[in-house]
């Protein structure tokens, strides 16, 4: 089965598994899914990731994490670039999530970066996802 849109894929299985209060998901790895899971990991909306050997291609095994009253520390997270319409900012135009709560995870020439750093080392590329 071919897989059109992975971190399409990956933003789903990780909102479903929120949905369904598992501690740990499984993804398709690739290195731009790894980036955003680093991203992730950085910026504390998720405990861990780890590299899963396979057969195949291998597997992102994502740890979720969850607040100390068992809320979600993601509360929404979504695709902003799609393969239809790609959405490319400069670091000027970046988009602020929440006024700054959240984060955009931003594709760069430097690697896959929060939206914070990109503002700091005066970056843009393309905005991949927002997560609040």
């Amino acid at each position: 089965m071919s897989l059109s849109d992975p971190i399409a894929d990956m933003l789903t299985r990780i909102r479903n598994a929120l949905r369904s209060r598992h501690t740990t998901v499984n993804i398709r790895a690739s290195k731009t899914c790894e980036g955003i899971c680093r991203v992730l990991k950085e910026e504390g909306y998720i405990e861990d990731h780890r590299r899963v050997e396979d057969n195949k291609q291998g597997l992102l095994r994502v740890y979720l994490k969850y607040g100390p009253m068992g809320e979600d520390v993601i509360t929404e997270i979504k695709r902003a670039s799609r393969p239809g319409r790609r959405l490319y900012r400069g670091a000027s135009k970046l988009p602020r999530v929440l006024n700054g709560m959240g984060i955009a995870v931003i594709s760069t020439s430097q690697g896959i970066l929060s939206d914070r750093k990109c503002r700091e080392g005066n970056i843009g590329g393309e905005v991949l996802c927002t997560v609040c």
